[in-house]
């Protein structure tokens, strides 16, 4: 049977192990069966190690309640980035000690961009020549490639990238078929991929793209999902106010299931049979309380789906 759960979203916990109780304990009355950790928002890694007693302390609570947990890797983890790579490639080895100390099957990994979000503000679009994008991409495989050996108890799962106005491409990931063909290149048997379903939303707007045969195209290489809803209508980095975006159905929303106008049915139906991973309804805190109705809306799809 498949599992459904939510993630403990990292702004809502910053760094509380109590708030991190009262979601799981939450999760329990939603009628949830699994939950991801943001690992950024328990402050486990610190300066690229492992804090070990930060993450005895999360994995005693974790035992206490009866879900199957993946773990998300740290957002502004970027295998291109210019400065400090090797910072990057500690944190990534860290990441996945933790979501092995936990006993986390699948870590969400944001892939490499060319352009890091946060120095869009400082930055015109990145001209970046074809050539040094394909070496950007060779040095990421390489590392994923000795990291995925290091530590085979862990899927690492490539999600793809939402698109952004004016900035895109930044990043190769908004292509949900050029992130498969990445993660064909790495040619690791845990190395994976998370559909995103948002993001595949926008980037199918954003670049034209039939969402159907882009999951049709990825299936094989599916391990894990984030399920959540929203327009498809891609917005500028500095459109962050929700409240702003939402009466003109714009921007990454991560609404519960059933809100936007996301096809989940057409999707789910090309992968969903073969799916052994977790359905994580990846919601943003403002609906915490309708978690509850993303499972059930979930479910409703899946059950009509047989």
């Amino acid at each position: 049977m498949l599992k459904i759960g939510s993630n403990i979203n990292e702004v809502r916990m910053d760094g509380s192990l109590k708030a991190l109780q009262r979601d799981l304990s939450a999760f329990l009355g939603f009628g949830l069966s699994a939950a991801e950790i943001s690992i950024h928002g328990l402050d486990a890694v610190k300066n690229g190690s492992l804090d070990r007693r930060r993450t005895s302390e999360i994995k005693s609570i974790l035992s206490d309640f009866p879900f199957l947990y993946s773990t998300h890797a740290p957002n502004p983890l970027n295998l291109m980035g210019r400065h400090h790579p090797e910072l990057h490639r500690d944190v990534l080895c860290a990441s996945l000690e933790f979501s092995s100390e936990i006993g986390a099957r699948c870590m969400a990994y944001h892939p490499g961009r060319y352009q890091a979000e946060e120095t869009f503000g400082i930055q015109t679009p990145l001209s970046c020549m074809s050539q040094e994008q394909q070496r950007l991409r060779d040095y990421e495989a390489k590392v994923l490639q000795e990291t995925a050996d290091a530590f085979p108890g862990v899927i690492i799962a490539m999600e793809n990238a939402r698109p952004y106005l004016y900035h895109s491409p930044y990043c190769y990931a908004e292509s949900p078929t050029a992130l498969a063909e990445q993660v064909r290149r790495i040619a690791r048997s845990n190395v994976r991929m998370t559909l995103d379903f948002g993001h595949l939303h926008l980037s199918a707007h954003y670049y034209n793209l039939d969402m159907v045969s882009e999951v049709k195209t990825i299936s094989p290489f599916i391990a894990h999902c984030h399920v959540h809803d929203n327009f498809g209508r891609s917005v500028y980095y500095t459109e962050k106010n929700q409240m702003h975006q939402i009466p003109f159905g714009k921007g990454d929303s991560h609404m519960p299931v059933g809100w936007g106008d996301i096809p989940f049915s057409d999707l789910f139906a090309e992968f969903i049979p073969n799916y052994k991973g977790l359905l994580i309804c990846e919601l943003r805190s403002r609906y915490f309380d309708q978690t509850g109705e993303a499972m059930e809306n979930l479910t409703d799809i899946l059950q009509k789906l047989g």
